[in-house]
């Protein structure tokens, strides 16, 4: 029995208790409509279900009166014709034997139906569990992709805030990036100003040292001369009064007086001779200090090549600009060695952070390169360029 029909029989029902029909009247009525015009086999359930009135014992007592007067109907008297009454019996008899009969085939018939049916229910149950526990596993991954969706678009929300203020903050970003900008680009004119006042201060200081170390040479030069020539003159005078001082001690034993007068003599050439090398004493510690000071001299020319003329100060501050990558690889190139006295190998490598790299010099070459995470600079010109490198590579990694 479908939706439509249970609908139209309750509809009956409902208008025959609005219009007073007892509750016998009631169930009458749907046990008709079910056997007869449905061909339902009235049940307790489903004339409970369409009556919605009655209790347990009620309603199977309205089925039975409903059979009994089937019943009563059926053994019903041919009244035509001059028929005995003993015939009239035996054909009310046989309508009821052929209803009985018809009522057996029809419950054989309705329990291979009920067979069939409890099958297709059991199927259609199992079917049910089946799509429960499908529908409990879609409502759970529903559930989760509810969780999910909510955690996402709490995401997207603080994303979106995030992204706001990071807008905010790159747009102070910027501003304070074009005033450092500025701010470099003065930096670093004053800088240049100052390298090439630093160069020319250079230029003329190796000037200086060239003239120096002239003056040097000749001064040098002259001193040495002075040596010679005070030794051969000590040689010159020494060298007859040894002569005299002998011949004077051979005639000592016969002449008092003029061994007293050669022992004076030899008295004055010691004299003399000790002077003399009094002054060539000084004249080698003359030529020992001027040596000292071509060697330091030297030693400075040798330094303000290495640094180019750079101040320690404009030195440290270039390192220091190529160290946090604020030189292009053009710059450096341009300052090639001139700041190489001033560039140290880095404390700690940028990239793992605990390796301490080691700066290696191949020739003309430097190589800037960690132990720990062997990251290398290459083969570079300067030391400078060979720090940049490094560090250049070590932004790479972590880019």
């Amino acid at each position: 029995m479908n939706q439509h029909t249970r609908d139209i029989l309750r509809q009956e029902i409902e208008a025959m208790r609005t219009a007073g029909a007892r509750r016998q009247d009631l169930s009458q009525h749907a046990c008709k409509r079910l056997f007869f015009d449905l061909g339902i086999r009235p049940s307790v359930t489903t004339v409970r279900e369409l009556t919605q009135t009655g209790s347990a014992s009620d309603i199977p007592k309205d089925i039975e009166a409903f059979w009994a007067g089937l019943r009563t109907a059926l053994r019903v008297r041919i009244d035509a014709g001059a028929m005995p009454e003993v015939l009239q019996q035996r054909a009310g008899e046989l309508l009821a034997a052929l209803y009985d009969e018809a009522q057996k085939l029809a419950l054989a018939a309705l329990d291979d139906d009920k067979a069939r049916l409890n099958a297709a229910v059991q199927a259609a149950q199992a079917q049910v569990r089946d799509a429960n526990i499908r529908r409990e596993a879609i409502e759970q991954a529903h559930q989760r992709a509810e969780a999910r969706a909510e955690a996402n678009a709490a995401q997207i929300a603080a994303l979106e805030a995030e992204l706001k203020a990071l807008r905010n903050e790159g747009s102070g970003a910027q501003a304070g990036l074009r005033e450092v900008i500025a701010r470099w680009e003065k930096e670093n004119e004053t800088l240049a100003a100052r390298l090439q006042q630093e160069q020319e201060s250079a230029a003329r200081l190796r000037d200086r040292v060239d003239e120096l170390q002239a003056e040097l040479r000749q001064n040098t030069e002259h001193y040495a001369q002075q040596i010679k020539d005070a030794i051969k003159e000590a040689e010159r005078r020494v060298h007859p009064m040894l002569v005299e001082l002998d011949s004077l001690r051979g005639m000592a034993a016969t002449y008092q007086a003029g061994a007293r007068e050669a022992g004076q003599k030899e008295f004055d050439f010691i004299q003399q001779l000790s002077a003399a090398r009094s002054r060539a004493d000084r004249l080698e510690s003359q030529v020992r200090a001027q040596s000292d000071e071509i060697d330091a001299l030297v030693r400075e020319r040798d330094a303000q090549r290495v640094q180019s003329g750079a101040s320690a100060e404009v030195g440290a501050l270039i390192a220091s600009l190529a160290a946090e990558g604020r030189l292009s690889s053009v710059e450096i190139a341009r300052l090639g060695t001139q700041v190489d006295a001033h560039v140290v190998a880095l404390p700690a490598c940028p990239a793992c952070e605990t390796g301490e790299p080691e700066l290696q010099r191949h020739e003309d070459e430097y190589e800037l390169s960690c132990p720990n995470c062997e990251r290398t600079s290459g083969a570079a010109s300067s030391k400078l360029a060979a720090v940049d490198g490094f560090i250049r590579s070590a932004r790479v990694s972590a880019s």
